[in-house]
């Protein structure tokens, strides 16, 4: 239920400096007259510019932030003190406490939740466009429809006088179509919302895919050049393992012993060489002494005889005595020398003897020793760089695998499809909600349309007005009597208030079926206005009854002093000294 408990004003319109309040808690018919004391009060009759509008003004103003009727928010402020306008009302809707307060100069806007108060961020001139959209949200009632369910006012333009699309908005809001509009429009931004999520999503899954792309290249520029080191990496191991098989072709063990053999062999050679050398000499020595010797010896036997070895003459002097001893002693000194050269002879053959034949000569690969040994140390290094390079792990494996389980990114199309379907979905639901042949719109018309249609009838009938009034499928209204089509401008003053009325409360009761109670009621002098005695009675039988069955909270507004002795309850507004105030006790009859 939406129950407003009272409303509270000050340096509001005609009201001045000191607060003026009127309680709304209430279940009953209430008059509000007017006495301008500043006028000459009842004695006169001056019951106009009292400030009994300045009520449903500022009602309209604390709910809404505008007044009923088109005036400008600086214009509420009271002319006089012109400064420190406040508003208050209390209300209760679905059990919970409500407050608002408005003010201006200074501008003012708090919204209090029990007795919290909202925080209010984007204030501007003392109003908040986002605190008034959630308040009318809470409310769920436009400024409009508040004008023509909750405080009629003779400066409201009536609904059969609006035009066709404010009237058709009117009622669409009144039999909940508004409410499909209003989804609509959620959905249509949860709609764009999921476009722009399925756009970015397309988005983010071509960047993933271009970045999976680029990464891939990566990843096959370093597999080629994993397959380059590869390569490179066996060629080298084949090359070496070549290069150890070929050099191991070589018993090199056996090539450093035929070395070592041959070394042993060569001096072999070279000592059978000297040998050999040494006994030819001594041979040709010991030749050359036996010659001698024969030589000395024919000469000492030529001198033996006194012959001369040299010119065959005989040779008897003392000459011959030491020529012949000289010859003796050089064949004394030839035998030395060839005995010398025999033993020599001997000891050489003996020795050659002892050394042996010389047997073959050892084969070699390699010239040197060196050689030999520098080709083990060849082997070796070699089989230590094969054993360093088969060690060698690939370098580019470690980085492919990372890349390709962190930095490739799966491309999934779960989400996408989950908001694509989420978007049709959406958009079947709006065609639903939108579409004027949808038949959830046409059970709404057609069920509330027939009650709307319903209560109107039995308030023209209450009301004393012979019109048939009906609203059409399509929305549009139509009014005949006795079978003649009329428009709204056709009927007299009075009849339009007597309609005017009865639409409002059909209005009301269809509101109140289809969303929540409202407590309470303003009629501002439409019952004063062209209205016989007749429709008077019927108004204010219909109200009493209103008041009475449905516990309503009725205020009537009126210039007609007549009406205090056809009502119980009677509230004075009261103009003095230019300001305005309400006479809180009101006169019970």
């Amino acid at each position: 239920m939406f129950k407003i408990k009272d409303l509270t004003v000050k340096n509001f319109m005609s009201v001045g400096n000191t607060t003026q309040a009127v309680n709304f808690d209430r279940q009953d018919l209430t008059l509000v007259l007017g006495e301008n004391l500043d006028l000459g009060g009842d004695d006169s009759g001056a019951r106009n510019g009292t400030g009994k509008t300045t009520i449903i003004n500022a009602l309209s103003f604390a709910l809404y932030g505008n007044a009923l009727t088109n005036i400008k928010k600086d214009n509420l402020i009271n002319k006089t003190n012109g400064k420190n306008m406040m508003v208050c009302i209390d209300f209760e809707k679905d059990g919970v406490n409500y407050r608002i307060e408005r003010g201006r100069k200074p501008n003012i806007m708090k919204f209090f939740v029990g007795d919290t108060e909202k925080e209010i961020t984007d204030d501007a001139q003392g109003d908040s466009r986002e605190t008034q959209a959630e308040i009318e949200r809470m409310l769920g009632m436009s400024h409009d429809m508040f004008k023509h369910i909750v405080a009629l006012n003779t400066y409201t333009e009536p609904f059969l006088s609006l035009r066709s699309n404010d009237q058709r908005t009117i009622i669409e809001q009144l039999l909940g179509i508004t409410l499909l509009s209003e989804k609509a429009d959620s959905l249509k931004e949860l709609n764009k919302k999921t476009k722009d999520a399925i756009t970015s999503e397309e988005f983010r899954i071509k960047a993933v895919t271009d970045a999976n792309v680029r990464i891939q290249e990566q990843i096959e520029a370093l597999k080629r050049r994993q397959t380059l080191w590869n390569n490179k990496h066996d060629e080298e191991i084949n090359k070496t393992q070549d290069a150890i098989e070929e050099l191991q072709k070589i018993d090199i063990q056996a090539e450093i012993q035929a070395h070592q053999a041959f070394k042993a062999w060569d001096q072999t050679r070279k000592d059978l060489n000297e040998l050999s050398s040494a006994i030819s000499r001594t041979k040709l020595d010991r030749n050359r002494e036996e010659k001698t010797i024969s030589k000395i010896s024919a000469e000492l036997v030529s001198l033996e005889s006194h012959t001369c070895h040299t010119c065959g003459q005989e040779f008897h002097d003392e000459k011959h005595q030491q020529v012949l001893g000289s010859k003796q002693r050089e064949l004394s000194v030839a035998r030395e020398s060839a005995e010398s050269h025999v033993a020599t002879l001997a000891e050489l053959q003996q020795a050659e003897s002892g050394l042996g034949k010389l047997g073959t000569r050892p084969v070699m690969f390699y010239d040197k020793e060196a050689d030999a040994i520098h080709h083990q140390a060849t082997v070796d290094n070699l089989i230590k760089q094969l054993t360093a390079k088969a060690a060698e792990s690939d370098p580019y494996n470690e980085q492919i695998a990372e890349m390709q389980t962190t930095a490739l990114e799966e491309v999934t199309y779960d989400v996408i499809n989950e908001l694509s379907n989420l978007k049709d979905h959406q958009e079947f639901l709006l065609k639903l909600l939108t579409n004027k042949d949808s038949f959830i719109r046409k059970r709404i018309i057609d069920q509330n349309l027939s009650y709307l249609n319903a209560r109107l009838g039995q308030y023209l009938d209450r009301i004393g007005l012979p019109h048939t009034v009906k609203f059409n499928n399509d929305l549009s209204v139509s009014i005949t009597e006795l079978g003649r089509d009329l428009d709204f401008d056709n009927l007299s003053r009075g009849e339009r208030n007597r309609l005017i009325l009865s639409l409002s409360w059909s209005f009301r009761d269809v509101w109140e079926s289809l969303y929540q109670p409202i407590n309470l009621l303003f009629i501002d002098e439409l019952i004063d206005s062209g209205m016989d005695s007749n429709g008077v009675e019927n108004s204010l039988s219909i109200l009493k009854k209103m008041s009475r069955e449905a516990n309503k909270s009725i205020w009537l507004v009126s210039h007609k002093d007549e009406l205090a002795g056809r009502v119980n309850n009677t509230l004075h507004v009261i103009k003095e000294n230019g300001y305005t105030s309400y006479n809180t006790d009101v006169d019970i009859v």
